[in-house]
Formats: structure tokens, C-alpha cells, sequence
């Protein structure tokens, strides 16, 4: 029997047209599909991987019905069949997503292993809100985080510069953690602060406020999981309509191009 192959796959924010041309031909070409919650709906999966194998192993908060241990194994028992196996992992499967266990999993039992980068939810999703990660004269470093746990120092003081975006992911449980961390290491309470539901999707919402009073309408309007959370100037409502004059034409202005010597 030859043997098979895994792909470690990035399946983007949702929506299947946001995912590589390269991830949608491998689950075209695919014997089995191991797919998380997030990202791409089953529905959709097994519309472009119609000859697959689909097993959902998605994880729900508080709820792991498959462990990651499981989940390995499933990998590497397919490969050995001869399968070709597709991980399908919300987002990027380097960034957050338990892609390098998996990928040393897979490797220490000598199945072959590659990654398919997709576009994080970090990035895309506040883009689906207008809100950049960076944006010149506002903010030149982005700081990526997960909301589990207690922040780190490097964390605190990523919020308390106002020239960082901080995106945490998977930060709805802990966020009166998190803004009661920030509040008491001196981060400005009026430091603006957008959560953006559902990025790309149909149920897509923003709620914006400051770190001040976020937490208290957060919990008023019920927002839920998925959700990022942007904490920094980029996350001000109206930084971008601030650079369209009266007229609709952009008021930037670039600077004469000056000669490289």
C-alpha cells in the first residue's frame, strides 16, 4: 500500500471563497477531511470534498468531545491506510490552532506532514469590521494574543502603547480578566476597543467601546463566541472615514518621490 499524506490546512475565517486555491484543490483530491468548528461549514466541505471521508472534530468552549490526543491519532491512523488525510483548522494552523502538535505528531510516527497556510482570523476578521491592523500614523506593530488565561507582561505592555493593535483571540470568557489586568497595570481607560462576532459571516456584528466600559456592554448586548477583540487606536469608530474629505475623495496626500542615490 502506498502511503498516505497529511495536510495541515488553513481553511480561513468561513467563507470557502477565502480559502487558498491551493487548500480547496487538496480537499477536492482528498480521501478523508478532519475538520475543526470554525472556518469552512461541513455543509460546504463535503460540497468540494464530495468523495471524502468528513469527521467532525470540532471543539466547542467548554467542550472538547474529541481531545487533541484523539485527533493525532486519527491522523496518523488514515495516513498509515494510505489515506489522503486533510486537517481542515479554522484560520492559520500555525497560529493558534494546535497545528505544530499535530504536525510532530505526524512526524514522530513517520507520516509524511505539510502545511497549507491560511489567513488568520487575526487579520481578516476586523477587516470584515474596516478595522486595520495597522495603519500609518496610528499603529505600526500588531500584537497577537490568546484571551486564555492571564496576560502575560509582554501583553500588558503591548495595551499600554498606543502605538500596538493587540487582537485576542478566543477572548470572550476572559475578557473582564484581561481588561482588569490592563486597567490596573495603567492602561488608559479610553483606550478604544472593537469585538467583531462571526468576521465574513452572515451574523457578522461589531460592538465598539472603550476598555472602560467595554466589558459591562459587552455583557449587555450578549456578545458571543467566535469573536476578535481589537484593543488599540485602529479600533477608534470613524479612523478611516477621517481620511475621506467632504466630497468622497481621499484626503491623504502623498509626499514628492524623492531620487534613491
Amino acid at each position: 500500500m502506498s502511503p498516505g499524506h497529511v495536510w495541515l490546512v488553513g481553511g480561513g475565517p468561513g467563507p470557502v471563497d477565502l480559502m487558498t486555491v491551493r487548500a480547496h484543490r487538496l480537499l477536492q483530491e482528498s480521501d478523508v477531511v478532519i475538520a475543526d468548528r470554525l472556518g469552512p461549514d461541513i455543509g460546504a466541505i463535503a460540497e468540494i470534498s464530495w468523495c471524502a471521508d468528513i469527521i467532525d472534530v470540532g471543539k466547542q468552549p467548554g467542550a472538547h468531545p474529541v481531545p487533541q490526543d484523539e485527533i493525532n491519532a486519527l491522523l496518523i491512523e488514515h495516513a498509515r491506510e494510505g489515506r489522503r488525510v486533510v486537517r481542515l483548522k479554522g484560520g492559520d494552523p500555525f497560529i493558534f490552532g494546535r497545528g505544530g502538535e499535530e504536525y510532530a505528531a505526524c512526524s514522530a510516527a513517520g507520516v509524511p506532514v505539510d502545511v497549507v497556510p491560511g489567513i488568520s482570523s487575526a487579520i481578516a476578521v476586523p477587516q470584515a469590521a474596516g478595522i486595520p491592523a495597522t495603519h500609518r500614523g496610528t499603529a505600526a506593530t500588531v500584537h497577537v494574543v490568546t484571551g486564555h488565561g492571564p496576560p502575560s507582561a509582554s501583553t500588558l505592555a503591548a495595551l499600554a502603547d498606543d502605538t500596538v493593535t493587540t487582537m485576542v483571540l478566543m477572548g470572550v470568557a476572559g475578557l473582564p480578566r484581561l481588561v482588569g489586568a490592563a486597567l490596573e497595570h495603567g492602561v488608559p481607560a479610553a483606550r478604544p476597543v472593537a469585538i467583531v462576532e462571526n468576521g465574513h459571516c452572515a451574523r457578522q456584528r461589531t460592538t465598539r467601546s472603550t476598555l472602560g466600559e467595554i466589558v459591562a456592554l459587552a455583557r449587555s448586548v450578549d456578545v458571543q463566541s467566535p469573536a476578535v477583540i481589537v484593543i488599540g487606536e485602529v479600533a477608534r469608530d470613524g479612523l478611516l472615514d477621517s481620511l475621506i474629505d467632504e466630497k468622497g475623495k481621499s484626503a491623504v496626500t502623498s509626499a514628492p518621490a524623492q531620487a534613491v542615490r
